[in-house]
């Protein structure tokens, strides 16, 4: 069965570096708006699951697909094939440091028109692995109101001072502890072995302070909530969401 048969296909157009850029999104769910940002290759059979249990906690899930294949369940074949493409993307960042990724104003759109929809006191973001830090850069508009960064990995490690870094421009770092000082919390999580996230979960707690729910799991494992799923990453989940959105 196609991982996405149950789900409804829509596109959402909005500007990226000044380029109006059209990506397709997928939709299921009612309550409470939460976007699901994929990681490398694409938009898995694990993201999709995942996707689904929050469906099953009684929320609206939009899963956009900015890259890679579509349904397939994750393979490292699949991650050589793709991440050639991600490297030449002007959409996203890879090595820069002190910049936000182009992408981030999609998504912040994105979470706009589904806050202007549903509601309440906004939708919630969560990324993963190469998006992990996106969901911090949609918390620069009010309509994302519940970040979750899951083992943030962009700019990749490998040479100087780019472990701590966020993946932000300096405005949207300050914008950032504002809206985290008017009492909007940030989770992040991953597993404590993990040296893909390098320090930057240190560089968010002396960003923010108290405002960053700091979550470390036992294990080597990386991706949290899909391939090497935690239950205890995905209560966590679910509970910052539920008292955040609701």
């Amino acid at each position: 069965m196609d991982a996405l048969e149950t789900w409804t296909r829509s596109e959402h157009t909005a500007d990226v570096a000044g380029r109006p850029t059209t990506h397709p999104v997928w939709r299921k769910g009612v309550g409470p708006g939460v976007v699901v940002i994929h990681e490398l290759p694409g938009l898995t059979a694990g993201v999709i699951r995942f996707g689904e249990e929050l469906v099953a906690a009684g929320h609206t899930v939009l899963l956009p697909h900015l890259f890679g294949p579509v349904g397939r369940e994750f393979s490292n074949l699949d991650v050589a094939r793709v991440f050639p493409r991600i490297c030449v993307s002007r959409e996203l960042t890879k090595l820069a440091r002190g910049v936000t990724t182009p992408v981030a104003g999609w998504l912040r759109s994105l979470a706009r028109d589904l806050h202007a929809e549903l509601g309440g006191p906004g939708v919630g973001a969560l990324g993963m692995c190469f998006t992990g830090g996106f969901a911090l850069a949609m918390m620069v508009d009010d309509a994302t109101v519940a970040p979750v960064l899951c083992q943030p990995a962009v700019p990749f490690i490998g040479l100087p001072g780019r472990a701590a870094d966020l993946n932000l421009s300096p405005a949207d770092a300050e914008a950032v502890r504002r809206r985290a000082a008017d009492g909007c919390s940030v989770l992040g999580i991953r597993y404590a072995s993990d040296p893909s996230v390098g320090t930057r979960f240190d560089t968010l707690a002396s960003l923010i302070g108290d405002a960053f729910i700091r979550v470390e799991l036992d294990g080597r494992g990386h991706s949290t909530v899909t391939e090497h799923r935690s239950q205890v990453a995905v209560d966590t989940v679910l509970e910052f969401f539920g008292e955040r959105l609701r």
